[in-house]
Protein backbone atom coordinates (compact mmCIF):
# COMPACT_ATOMS: atom_id res chain seq x y z
CA UNK A 1 0.00 0.00 0.00
CA UNK A 2 1.18 3.45 -0.83
CA UNK A 3 1.11 4.67 2.77
CA UNK A 4 4.06 7.00 2.51
CA UNK A 5 2.49 9.20 -0.18
CA UNK A 6 -0.96 9.10 1.43
CA UNK A 7 0.40 10.21 4.78
CA UNK A 8 2.40 13.04 3.24
CA UNK A 9 -0.69 14.31 1.45
CA UNK A 10 -3.19 13.82 4.24
CA UNK A 11 -1.12 14.83 7.26
CA UNK A 12 -1.33 18.46 6.18
CA UNK A 13 -5.07 18.38 5.63
CA UNK A 14 -6.15 18.57 9.29
CA UNK A 15 -9.25 20.72 9.16
CA UNK A 16 -9.57 23.77 11.37
CA UNK A 17 -13.03 23.82 12.86
CA UNK A 18 -13.17 27.34 14.30
CA UNK A 19 -11.15 30.57 14.17
CA UNK A 20 -9.28 29.64 17.33
CA UNK A 21 -9.06 25.89 16.83
CA UNK A 22 -5.49 24.67 16.49
CA UNK A 23 -4.26 22.58 13.60
CA UNK A 24 -3.05 19.19 14.69
CA UNK A 25 0.51 18.65 13.54
CA UNK A 26 0.97 15.19 12.10
CA UNK A 27 4.45 13.86 11.41
CA UNK A 28 4.55 10.97 8.92
CA UNK A 29 5.78 7.72 10.47
CA UNK A 30 8.46 5.73 8.74
CA UNK A 31 7.06 3.59 5.98
CA UNK A 32 8.53 0.82 3.87
CA UNK A 33 9.46 2.26 0.47
CA UNK A 34 6.99 1.22 -2.16
CA UNK A 35 6.91 1.69 -5.91
CA UNK A 36 5.40 4.96 -7.07
CA UNK A 37 1.66 4.81 -7.82
CA UNK A 38 0.68 4.16 -11.38
CA UNK A 39 0.11 7.40 -13.25
CA UNK A 40 -1.47 8.06 -16.63
CA UNK A 41 1.25 7.90 -19.24
CA UNK A 42 1.72 10.72 -21.71
CA UNK A 43 4.31 11.25 -24.40
CA UNK A 44 6.69 14.17 -24.02
CA UNK A 45 6.39 16.73 -26.81
CA UNK A 46 9.36 17.35 -29.13
CA UNK A 47 10.98 20.72 -29.55
CA UNK A 48 9.01 22.87 -32.03
CA UNK A 49 11.77 22.62 -34.64
CA UNK A 50 11.56 18.81 -34.86
CA UNK A 51 8.88 16.69 -36.47
CA UNK A 52 5.50 16.84 -34.81
CA UNK A 53 4.41 14.26 -32.27
CA UNK A 54 1.39 13.94 -30.05
CA UNK A 55 1.11 16.74 -27.54
CA UNK A 56 1.59 15.65 -23.93
CA UNK A 57 -1.25 14.98 -21.60
CA UNK A 58 -1.02 16.67 -18.20
CA UNK A 59 1.36 14.96 -15.82
CA UNK A 60 -0.49 13.75 -12.75
CA UNK A 61 1.48 14.52 -9.66
CA UNK A 62 0.62 14.62 -6.00
CA UNK A 63 -1.22 17.80 -5.15
CA UNK A 64 0.51 19.94 -2.53
CA UNK A 65 -1.12 20.21 0.83
CA UNK A 66 -3.64 22.98 0.64
CA UNK A 67 -3.57 25.86 3.02
CA UNK A 68 -5.88 25.10 5.92
CA UNK A 69 -9.23 26.81 5.60
CA UNK A 70 -10.89 28.28 8.66
CA UNK A 71 -14.41 26.85 8.63
CA UNK A 72 -16.48 27.86 11.65
CA UNK A 73 -18.47 24.90 12.89
CA UNK A 74 -22.11 26.01 12.93
CA UNK A 75 -23.11 26.08 16.60
CA UNK A 76 -26.72 25.38 15.78
CA UNK A 77 -28.82 22.74 14.14
CA UNK A 78 -32.23 23.77 15.43
CA UNK A 79 -34.46 26.82 15.32
CA UNK A 80 -34.04 27.69 19.01
CA UNK A 81 -30.85 29.64 18.46
CA UNK A 82 -31.48 31.09 15.01
CA UNK A 83 -31.22 34.64 16.36
CA UNK A 84 -27.86 33.89 17.94
CA UNK A 85 -26.39 32.22 14.88
CA UNK A 86 -27.95 34.80 12.58
CA UNK A 87 -26.16 37.58 14.46
CA UNK A 88 -22.94 35.55 14.28
CA UNK A 89 -23.24 35.09 10.52
CA UNK A 90 -23.78 38.82 10.04
CA UNK A 91 -20.67 39.60 12.06
CA UNK A 92 -22.69 41.07 14.93
CA UNK A 93 -20.57 39.30 17.51
CA UNK A 94 -21.46 41.46 20.50
CA UNK A 95 -25.15 40.83 19.85
CA UNK A 96 -24.46 37.12 19.42
CA UNK A 97 -22.54 37.13 22.71
CA UNK A 98 -25.36 38.83 24.62
CA UNK A 99 -28.03 36.55 23.17
CA UNK A 100 -25.93 33.41 23.71
CA UNK A 101 -25.14 34.39 27.31
CA UNK A 102 -28.82 34.69 28.14
CA UNK A 103 -29.62 31.32 26.60
CA UNK A 104 -26.60 29.57 28.09
CA UNK A 105 -27.77 30.61 31.54
CA UNK A 106 -30.93 28.58 31.04
CA UNK A 107 -28.98 25.51 29.88
CA UNK A 108 -28.97 25.83 26.06
CA UNK A 109 -25.94 23.75 24.91
CA UNK A 110 -25.87 25.40 21.47
CA UNK A 111 -25.58 28.81 23.09
CA UNK A 112 -22.75 27.47 25.25
CA UNK A 113 -20.93 26.30 22.13
CA UNK A 114 -21.40 29.72 20.59
CA UNK A 115 -19.85 31.36 23.65
CA UNK A 116 -16.90 29.00 23.38
CA UNK A 117 -16.44 29.94 19.77
CA UNK A 118 -16.66 33.67 20.47
CA UNK A 119 -14.10 33.42 23.28
CA UNK A 120 -11.70 31.22 21.31
CA UNK A 121 -11.94 33.36 18.19
CA UNK A 122 -11.78 36.73 19.94
CA UNK A 123 -15.01 37.65 18.18
CA UNK A 124 -16.59 40.66 19.83
CA UNK A 125 -14.76 39.95 23.07
CA UNK A 126 -11.21 39.43 24.28
CA UNK A 127 -9.78 36.00 23.46
CA UNK A 128 -9.87 33.66 26.44
CA UNK A 129 -9.12 30.02 25.74
CA UNK A 130 -9.78 28.98 29.32
CA UNK A 131 -13.33 30.36 29.22
CA UNK A 132 -13.81 28.91 25.76
CA UNK A 133 -12.79 25.48 27.05
CA UNK A 134 -15.14 25.87 30.02
CA UNK A 135 -18.13 26.61 27.79
CA UNK A 136 -17.19 23.85 25.36
CA UNK A 137 -16.94 21.44 28.29
CA UNK A 138 -20.40 22.35 29.55
CA UNK A 139 -21.88 21.98 26.07
CA UNK A 140 -20.03 18.69 25.52
CA UNK A 141 -21.38 17.29 28.77
CA UNK A 142 -24.84 18.22 27.48
CA UNK A 143 -24.20 16.17 24.33
CA UNK A 144 -23.34 18.84 21.77
CA UNK A 145 -21.16 17.28 19.08
CA UNK A 146 -19.77 20.60 17.82
CA UNK A 147 -18.53 21.48 21.29
CA UNK A 148 -16.90 18.04 21.59
CA UNK A 149 -14.88 18.66 18.47
CA UNK A 150 -13.94 22.22 19.42
CA UNK A 151 -12.80 21.13 22.88
CA UNK A 152 -10.82 18.27 21.33
CA UNK A 153 -8.95 20.71 19.13
CA UNK A 154 -8.13 22.92 22.10
CA UNK A 155 -6.86 19.89 24.03
CA UNK A 156 -4.67 18.80 21.12
CA UNK A 157 -3.08 22.25 20.99
CA UNK A 158 -2.85 22.81 24.74
CA UNK A 159 -5.01 25.93 24.65
CA UNK A 160 -7.12 26.75 27.65
CA UNK A 161 -5.43 23.93 29.53
CA UNK A 162 -2.62 21.37 29.20
CA UNK A 163 -2.20 19.22 26.11
CA UNK A 164 -4.27 16.08 26.54
CA UNK A 165 -4.34 14.00 23.37
CA UNK A 166 -6.08 11.12 25.12
CA UNK A 167 -9.04 13.30 26.03
CA UNK A 168 -8.97 14.90 22.59
CA UNK A 169 -9.27 11.50 20.90
CA UNK A 170 -12.18 10.51 23.15
CA UNK A 171 -13.97 13.75 22.37
CA UNK A 172 -13.40 13.33 18.63
CA UNK A 173 -14.64 9.76 18.75
CA UNK A 174 -17.78 10.82 20.62
CA UNK A 175 -18.44 13.62 18.13
CA UNK A 176 -17.85 11.26 15.20
CA UNK A 177 -20.36 8.77 16.64
CA UNK A 178 -22.87 11.59 16.76
CA UNK A 179 -22.29 12.24 13.06
CA UNK A 180 -19.90 15.21 13.17
CA UNK A 181 -18.05 14.83 9.82
CA UNK A 182 -15.02 16.97 10.69
CA UNK A 183 -14.49 14.90 13.83
CA UNK A 184 -14.54 11.70 11.76
CA UNK A 185 -12.12 13.25 9.28
CA UNK A 186 -9.63 14.40 11.94
CA UNK A 187 -9.84 11.06 13.71
CA UNK A 188 -9.15 9.31 10.38
CA UNK A 189 -5.94 11.30 10.01
CA UNK A 190 -4.83 10.30 13.50
CA UNK A 191 -5.34 6.63 12.61
CA UNK A 192 -3.40 7.16 9.40
CA UNK A 193 -0.56 8.98 11.14
CA UNK A 194 0.03 6.24 13.70
CA UNK A 195 1.45 8.45 16.47
CA UNK A 196 -1.42 9.54 18.67
CA UNK A 197 -3.28 6.33 17.80
CA UNK A 198 -2.00 2.99 16.50
CA UNK A 199 -1.85 3.13 12.71
CA UNK A 200 -4.94 1.52 11.23
CA UNK A 201 -5.53 2.39 7.58
CA UNK A 202 -8.76 0.40 7.39
CA UNK A 203 -10.25 2.30 10.32
CA UNK A 204 -8.97 5.51 8.76
CA UNK A 205 -10.75 4.64 5.50
CA UNK A 206 -13.99 3.87 7.38
CA UNK A 207 -13.93 7.25 9.08
CA UNK A 208 -13.09 9.04 5.85
CA UNK A 209 -16.04 7.30 4.20
CA UNK A 210 -18.31 8.49 7.01
CA UNK A 211 -17.14 12.08 6.55
CA UNK A 212 -17.23 11.83 2.76
CA UNK A 213 -20.79 10.48 2.82
CA UNK A 214 -21.72 13.51 4.93
CA UNK A 215 -20.44 15.74 2.14
CA UNK A 216 -17.11 16.92 3.56
CA UNK A 217 -14.98 17.69 0.46
CA UNK A 218 -11.64 17.25 2.27
CA UNK A 219 -12.70 13.72 3.20
CA UNK A 220 -13.93 13.01 -0.32
CA UNK A 221 -10.55 14.03 -1.73
CA UNK A 222 -8.65 12.03 0.89
CA UNK A 223 -10.77 8.91 0.35
CA UNK A 224 -10.27 9.27 -3.41
CA UNK A 225 -6.54 9.04 -2.74
CA UNK A 226 -7.12 5.86 -0.74
CA UNK A 227 -9.10 4.27 -3.59
CA UNK A 228 -6.55 5.41 -6.16
CA UNK A 229 -3.71 3.72 -4.28
CA UNK A 230 -5.55 0.86 -2.58
CA UNK A 231 -4.85 2.17 0.92
CA UNK A 232 -7.20 0.60 3.48
CA UNK A 233 -9.65 -0.22 0.69
CA UNK A 234 -9.49 -2.24 -2.54
CA UNK A 235 -7.99 -0.20 -5.34
CA UNK A 236 -10.82 1.25 -7.42
CA UNK A 237 -10.10 4.04 -9.90
CA UNK A 238 -13.77 4.50 -10.75
CA UNK A 239 -14.70 5.16 -7.12
CA UNK A 240 -11.70 7.44 -6.76
CA UNK A 241 -12.81 9.54 -9.71
CA UNK A 242 -16.42 9.74 -8.49
CA UNK A 243 -15.16 11.06 -5.16
CA UNK A 244 -12.92 13.56 -6.93
CA UNK A 245 -15.94 14.72 -8.91
CA UNK A 246 -17.97 15.20 -5.73
CA UNK A 247 -15.17 17.17 -4.06
CA UNK A 248 -14.73 19.23 -7.23
CA UNK A 249 -18.40 20.24 -7.11
CA UNK A 250 -17.66 21.56 -3.61
CA UNK A 251 -14.74 23.63 -4.99
CA UNK A 252 -11.93 21.61 -3.43
CA UNK A 253 -8.95 22.84 -5.44
CA UNK A 254 -6.81 19.72 -5.12
CA UNK A 255 -9.71 17.57 -6.28
CA UNK A 256 -10.25 19.92 -9.23
CA UNK A 257 -6.68 19.31 -10.41
CA UNK A 258 -6.85 15.52 -10.08
CA UNK A 259 -10.31 15.33 -11.66
CA UNK A 260 -9.18 17.51 -14.56
CA UNK A 261 -6.24 15.17 -15.19
CA UNK A 262 -8.59 12.16 -15.07
CA UNK A 263 -10.94 13.80 -17.59
CA UNK A 264 -8.08 14.79 -19.90
CA UNK A 265 -6.78 11.22 -19.99
CA UNK A 266 -10.16 9.49 -19.81
CA UNK A 267 -9.19 7.64 -16.64
CA UNK A 268 -12.22 6.42 -14.70
CA UNK A 269 -14.42 8.87 -16.59
CA UNK A 270 -15.17 9.65 -20.26
CA UNK A 271 -12.42 11.72 -21.85
CA UNK A 272 -13.36 15.38 -22.08
CA UNK A 273 -10.36 17.57 -22.86
CA UNK A 274 -12.21 20.92 -23.14
CA UNK A 275 -13.82 20.39 -19.72
CA UNK A 276 -10.45 19.32 -18.30
CA UNK A 277 -8.76 22.47 -19.60
CA UNK A 278 -11.56 24.66 -18.22
CA UNK A 279 -11.21 23.02 -14.81
CA UNK A 280 -7.45 23.46 -14.82
CA UNK A 281 -7.96 27.14 -15.63
CA UNK A 282 -10.25 27.46 -12.65
CA UNK A 283 -7.77 25.74 -10.33
CA UNK A 284 -4.90 27.81 -11.73
CA UNK A 285 -6.80 30.99 -10.93
CA UNK A 286 -7.27 29.62 -7.42
CA UNK A 287 -3.46 29.59 -7.16
CA UNK A 288 -2.84 25.86 -7.45
CA UNK A 289 0.79 25.55 -8.65
CA UNK A 290 0.12 22.05 -10.02
CA UNK A 291 -2.81 23.33 -12.08
CA UNK A 292 -0.74 26.27 -13.30
CA UNK A 293 2.07 23.96 -14.39
CA UNK A 294 -0.25 21.51 -16.19
CA UNK A 295 -2.18 24.32 -17.86
CA UNK A 296 1.09 25.83 -19.07
CA UNK A 297 1.93 22.58 -20.91
CA UNK A 298 -1.43 22.44 -22.60
CA UNK A 299 -1.35 26.05 -23.75
CA UNK A 300 2.24 25.98 -24.99
CA UNK A 301 1.73 22.78 -26.99
CA UNK A 302 -1.93 23.22 -27.91
CA UNK A 303 -3.11 20.01 -26.28
CA UNK A 304 -6.89 20.06 -25.88
CA UNK A 305 -6.91 23.83 -26.43
CA UNK A 306 -5.57 26.29 -29.01
CA UNK A 307 -1.90 27.22 -28.67
CA UNK A 308 -1.37 30.35 -26.59
CA UNK A 309 2.29 30.57 -25.73
CA UNK A 310 2.10 33.93 -23.98
CA UNK A 311 -0.64 32.71 -21.64
CA UNK A 312 1.04 29.33 -21.27
CA UNK A 313 4.42 30.77 -20.33
CA UNK A 314 2.69 33.20 -17.98
CA UNK A 315 1.35 30.24 -15.99
CA UNK A 316 4.71 28.49 -16.23
CA UNK A 317 6.47 31.49 -14.70
CA UNK A 318 3.83 31.75 -11.99
CA UNK A 319 4.12 28.03 -11.17
CA UNK A 320 7.90 28.32 -11.11
CA UNK A 321 7.71 30.77 -8.20
CA UNK A 322 6.14 27.93 -6.18
CA UNK A 323 8.78 25.44 -7.28
CA UNK A 324 6.58 23.76 -9.90
CA UNK A 325 8.31 24.96 -13.05
CA UNK A 326 9.31 22.54 -15.81
CA UNK A 327 12.89 22.53 -17.20
CA UNK A 328 11.58 21.76 -20.69
CA UNK A 329 9.30 24.78 -20.61
CA UNK A 330 12.20 26.87 -19.34
CA UNK A 331 14.10 25.86 -22.46
CA UNK A 332 11.14 26.67 -24.70
CA UNK A 333 10.73 30.01 -22.96
CA UNK A 334 14.37 30.93 -23.54
CA UNK A 335 13.86 30.31 -27.29
CA UNK A 336 10.77 32.53 -27.45
CA UNK A 337 11.14 35.76 -29.41
CA UNK A 338 11.97 38.75 -27.16
CA UNK A 339 8.62 40.47 -27.67
CA UNK A 340 6.53 37.46 -26.66
CA UNK A 341 8.89 36.66 -23.80
CA UNK A 342 8.42 40.19 -22.45
CA UNK A 343 4.63 39.87 -22.74
CA UNK A 344 4.64 36.57 -20.83
CA UNK A 345 6.87 38.01 -18.11
CA UNK A 346 4.66 41.08 -17.77
CA UNK A 347 1.54 38.92 -17.52
CA UNK A 348 3.16 36.76 -14.82
CA UNK A 349 4.26 39.81 -12.83
CA UNK A 350 0.77 41.26 -13.05
CA UNK A 351 -0.73 38.02 -11.72
CA UNK A 352 1.82 37.84 -8.91
CA UNK A 353 1.35 41.50 -8.07
CA UNK A 354 4.99 42.35 -8.61
CA UNK A 355 6.55 45.11 -10.69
Amino acid sequence: MMLSRSIKILSALMLLTAPAAAQISLTPPAATPAPAPEKPKAAKPPAPAKKKEAAPAPKPSPSPPPAATVIPAPPTDNSNVDLVYGAFQRGQYKTAFDLATARAQVGDPKAMTMLGQLYSGALGIKRDYARAAEWYRRASDAGDREAMLELAMLRMAGRGGPIDKGEAVKLMASAAKLGQPKAAYNLALLYLDGQTLPQDVRRSAELLRQAADAGLPEAQYALATFYKEGTGVPKDIDKAVRLLQAATLADNVDAEVEYAIAMFNGTGTPQNKPAAVALLRKAARQNSPIAQSRLAWLLVYGAGTPVDKIEGFKWHLVARTAGKGEPELDKQFSELNPEDRAKAEAAAKKWLGTK
